[in-house]
Order: structure tokens, then C-alpha cells, then sequence
């Protein structure tokens, strides 16, 4: 008996010293993960900003295939939100506030435990990475809370495994989502033709964009200065495209309404593109595309019995990439004039 008691006295003492202890873990905790990300900040920024992707990276959700994530109507943007139940519980998050491309704030609510805060912020490197980061934290912890995560092994114990493996499929599939792209030969169509400022130049496959961007800088620039407006896109006349060196002799212009004079030492020339019959297809993709769009309306003339005639194919590009940070939205237009 006397044993017993002796037993029970010290079985006492550890639950009041476990007690002590677990009372003076502190009262707020946080847990946070960074990882390098090889997409632009816009393009991370947007897949996260919208619950309705969360699943599709979410380590919790890989490990138990069994749980059941319900979205409501709204999911992205501020006061976009969604619920899980799991073996656990029930669980809540909700976005209150964002800064587009830089930073958001959400809350999460699970089971009875008290509501943290969920933080993500995304800095975009000189290399076109962005390095994101995802903090939990929580503060004034009742001693129930940190009883469970005392006895669970610490909250960094429980969640960073689960941000590290998150952020690993958030990298895959954002970098995944850049790659898409489609290419539709829509047929024989007409070109409404106009005056367009130009500046031509020979490339190679090497640096072409590179020198496409230059081209188009200086003749934005040269608008500005003489308070010229556009009258469309901007677009790449090819006059000579040689396959077996990769080489080409373009001109790279930007429409305006009306026929320009230009300065005899001016490097930007005045042209015009008439009203024409024309062969286009479309790609909607990154441009590193292009080849194989060219290459697919290529094939379509010969296999259609389509003729070019003396004008020079030429491509427009759609919509402006500053517009739209994932390549697999921008849009190209390729239109070879045909007899």
C-alpha cells in the first residue's frame, strides 16, 4: 500500500512538473519557410492569391488524400476564402489583405484552437526568381493550445516540413504553367494594311530578342519625342530568314494613323503595309514558341496549295507582356500575305 502511495506521490509531481513546464513555453509562436521560386513574382503571387490552386500544392493535401476541401464562391482576392476538414478537424482561411505582387495576409481558424496569422511575401530577384516566404504565427496561447503542441513536438516541428514540401510543388507547377501554350492556324483571312514607324537590323536565333526590344525602345522613343501615338501593337516584318544560319534581316515596327515624314539622318523610316489577303495563325504562348508556330504555317500553305505573294510575312504581338508576367498568356499573331 505504502508502495502505491509512493507511486501515486510521484506520478503526482511529474504531471504538477509537466504542468510548470508546459505553462511556461511561450505564449506566441512562428514558424516560417523561404524558397527560391523560378517564376516572376506577379506569376507566384497570382496562383497563391487564389484558393482554388491551394490544393494542387499543399503538402497537408498530398498526405491525406482523404480530406475534403470545400471553396465557396469567392476564392481569390481579399475576403476570398475556403474550409478542410480532415482527421483532425475543421479548419478556415481567409484572406484580408493584399498588396498585389508583394505581400498577403490571411487568418486561419482550426478546430478550437485559437486563430493565427498567415503571412506571404514575395520578392522578386534581379534574375527573374522570386523568393517567397510563408509565416504562421499565432500569440496568446492558452495553456490547452500549448499543451497539444508541447506534446506533438513544437509547431515547427508540425508545420515546416509541410511549407518546405508546399513551396517545392508551388515551384513545379508554377514553373509548369509558363510552358503551355497553343498554336492555331485560324485559315486565310484579310489584313486591313496601314503606315507603321520601322527600324531594321540582321539577327541571329542568339539575339534576337534582345535586339527586337531595342529596336521597338527606340522607336517608342523616338514618338515620344515628336508626340507620336500608336495606332495597334507593335510587329516584325521579316524581310530575309535564312534557316541553315538561323540568321534574319527584320524591321520592327509600331503602326500610327497617318503617313510619317521623317528627318533624311532619322534611323526610323516611314512604311506601308495595303490591304491584304492573308494566311494567319496564332500563338498563345511564350515566343521561344514561335519557331514551331512558323514552321506549323508553313506546312499549312504547302499542304494547302497557298502561294505568297512579294509582301513580307509578318508577326504582331497581341497583348503587352508587361500586362501579363506568365508567358503562356501572351498572344501572337503570324500573317503571311498570300496570292
Amino acid at each position: 500500500m505504502k508502495a502505491l502511495k509512493y507511486i501515486l506521490f510521484l506520478l503526482l509531481i511529474a504531471i504538477i512538473g509537466l504542468a510548470i513546464y508546459i505553462a511556461v513555453q511561450p505564449n506566441e509562436f512562428e514558424v516560417s519557410r523561404t524558397r527560391t521560386i523560378k517564376a516572376p513574382a506577379p506569376v507566384v503571387y497570382n496562383n497563391v492569391i487564389d484558393f482554388k490552386n491551394w490544393e494542387a500544392w499543399s503538402s497537408w493535401a498530398e498526405a491525406d488524400p482523404d480530406m475534403k476541401i470545400t471553396l465557396p464562391e469567392q476564392t481569390n482576392g481579399v475576403g476570398g476564402s475556403y474550409s478542410w476538414e480532415d482527421k483532425d478537424g475543421i479548419g478556415t482561411m481567409k484572406t484580408i489583405e493584399t498588396t498585389p505582387n508583394t505581400s498577403i495576409q490571411q487568418q486561419m481558424q482550426f478546430a478550437d484552437f485559437p486563430s493565427s496569422n498567415i503571412s506571404w511575401n514575395f520578392k522578386q530577384n534581379e534574375d527573374g526568381t522570386t523568393d517567397a516566404t510563408w509565416t504562421i504565427s499565432g500569440k496568446d496561447l492558452p495553456f490547452g493550445f500549448k499543451a497539444f503542441t508541447t506534446f506533438m513536438g513544437g509547431m515547427e516541428k508540425q508545420i515546416a516540413p509541410h511549407y518546405e514540401r508546399s513551396l517545392e510543388k508551388l515551384d513545379s507547377i508554377v514553373q509548369e504553367s509558363m510552358k503551355v501554350y497553343t498554336i492555331n492556324v485560324n485559315g486565310e483571312t484579310e489584313y486591313g494594311g496601314g503606315f507603321y514607324l520601322y527600324k531594321t537590323t540582321s539577327s541571329t536565333s542568339a539575339n534576337i530578342s534582345q535586339l527586337i526590344g531595342k529596336q521597338f525602345g527606340e522607336i517608342m522613343s523616338y514618338m515620344t519625342q515628336n508626340n507620336m501615338e500608336s495606332s495597334g501593337m507593335p510587329f516584325t516584318i521579316y524581310n530575309e530568314m535564312n534557316s541553315e544560319n538561323s540568321s534574319v534581316i527584320m524591321s520592327n515596327a509600331i503602326p500610327v494613323r497617318d503617313r510619317v515624314i521623317v528627318d533624311k539622318v532619322s534611323e526610323v523610316l516611314c512604311g506601308y503595309i495595303p490591304k491584304t489577303k492573308v494566311l494567319k495563325t496564332t500563338l498563345k504562348g511564350n515566343y521561344t514558341n514561335l519557331p514551331e508556330a512558323w514552321e506549323g504555317t508553313m506546312t499549312y500553305l504547302s499542304e494547302n496549295g497557298l502561294e505568297q505573294s512579294d509582301l513580307k510575312p509578318f508577326e504582331i504581338y497581341a497583348n503587352d507582356p508587361g500586362n501579363f508576367p506568365n508567358p503562356a498568356d501572351w498572344i501572337t499573331e503570324i500573317y503571311v500575305p498570300i496570292k
